[in-house]
């Protein structure tokens, strides 16, 4: 029996109601993670991957949901097992881990929401009329407007319900897209020649669709945080939380698969120049859907992409507010995290994002590819925090433990590699 469940005999019976059947109710923290995860490493890189490469990247996208699993994992397993945050059990460990993390955290929560809000803004101008008018800055000021008052009104129930149905929708036309697409084959361009990506050239392109794939591993310490939420709103016990811990994560590593195969399936081959710069790109994503699903679908693929970013984009700035409000808290040594904290720290994200806009507005590519580096780099980091609490607090199994230490060494390796080649050691 979990903490949680002794402490709250009533949520102890509420288990045992829930287990006697399926409750769509016990869904949450790993769909919400699944829709933070899929944005621009799915719907960007993951398809501009399957584009230039074909296949070959696919072994890529497959390692790094395979090794960055376990630390993921850990942040569902210490939340039922000890009824509090990975970030509480930073702070337990030793205020140094929590100042790794608080430190690391506040510079992705403006980055990595930044980057979002951005391709979210960009889709959004895509879907407009060209007589409006709007700039990307001034449609990314919407949204983060937006996406603000969205949090400040509703917090996690209004968003663990809305993120389901942004899920079911993209999940759907992307499979139905790529399912038409396996049935019509690209023509291939005479003069094609199929291009390795297994050179020091491409690395970096390999380092930045890692690097958010499934999402950035901070993330675990994230979901711990709307693990609690969900453990406290709706008295799931551990059993559940994995099955949603692990829907949401399989389904966020197969959909990257998908989004491969269409950028295979439409792309690859072609003869298309392949846009990597700005949000070039994104007409080109959209232009996919409908060559295979019809001229039809346009702008309803435009919206449920615009939906999974905006959805992104939320996830993104509640999660953060929540992880550095937590970390605050810690550090003053408070009792619990009041609305002020959260609000200051989602407001935090959202505004510190809109500045990192304005320095990268016309260059979404380079913004993307700068957050997602910047995500691998730091994985390591995160997976270390993860494993090194988990581990002194239970025993890990030995498959566990073996994943854990094999990805630790996938992360730090891949992670030195890039940094020495960009030191230029390699030249």
């Amino acid at each position: 029996m979990s903490v949680q469940q002794l402490n709250n005999p009533s949520a102890a019976a509420d288990n045992g109601a829930q287990q006697q059947g399926f409750s769509w109710r016990i869904f949450g923290p790993g769909i919400l993670m699944a829709t933070a995860a899929i944005g621009g490493s799915h719907l960007i890189s993951s398809t501009q991957a399957g584009a230039l490469y074909g296949w070959q990247l696919a072994i890529m996208i497959v390692l790094a949901n395979v090794f960055k699993y376990p630390f993921f994992r850990f942040a569902t397993d210490y939340v039922y097992d000890t009824g509090e945050s990975l970030i509480a059990g930073y702070a337990k460990r030793s205020k140094v881990y929590l100042w790794i993390y608080f430190i690391l955290s506040i510079l992705s929560a403006v980055i990595s929401t930044g980057a979002v809000s951005l391709i979210a803004a960009v889709i959004l101008g895509f879907m407009l009329p060209e007589y409006i008018g709007l700039s990307t800055m001034t449609l990314s000021l919407v949204i983060v407007a937006v996406s603000w008052f969205f949090l400040i009104a509703g917090h996690y129930k209004l968003l663990d319900g809305v993120t389901k149905w942004i899920m079911i929708a993209l999940t759907t036309a992307t499979i139905a897209a790529v399912i038409i697409a396996a049935g019509k084959p690209t023509v291939m361009a005479v003069d094609f020649v199929a291009v390795s990506p297994w050179n020091l050239a491409t690395l970096g392109f390999i380092v930045a669709l890692m690097g958010w794939m499934p999402a950035p591993l901070e993330f675990a310490a994230i979901t711990s945080m709307w693990t609690s939420a969900k453990v406290k709103a709706d008295h799931t016990n551990h059993r559940q939380g994995l099955l949603d811990f692990n829907v949401g994560y399989i389904v966020s590593g197969v959909l990257a698969l998908f989004f491969l195969s269409l950028g295979v399936f439409v792309q690859y081959g072609s003869g298309q120049e392949i846009q990597l710069v700005g949000g070039a790109y994104i007409n080109q994503l959209i232009n996919m859907y409908t060559a295979t699903i019809g001229e039809w679908s346009r702008l309803l693929v435009a919206f449920v992409a615009f939906m999974c970013m905006f959805g992104t984009t939320i996830t993104c700035a509640d999660g953060y507010g929540r992880a550095n409000a937590e970390c605050w808290r810690l550090l003053k040594g408070e009792q619990e995290i009041n609305k002020k904290q959260i609000a200051f720290w989602t407001t935090y994200a959202i505004g510190g994002g809109l500045i990192i806009i304005t320095f990268f507005t016309g260059q979404l590519g380079s913004m993307l590819q700068f957050a997602m580096i910047s995500a691998f780099v730091s994985a390591p980091i995160f997976g270390w925090l993860n494993y090194s609490l988990v581990k002194k607090h239970k025993k890990l199994s030995f498959a566990m433990n073996a994943l854990s230490i094999a990805g630790l060494i996938f992360l730090a390796s891949f992670a030195l590699l890039f940094l020495a080649n960009l030191a230029g050691l390699f030249r």
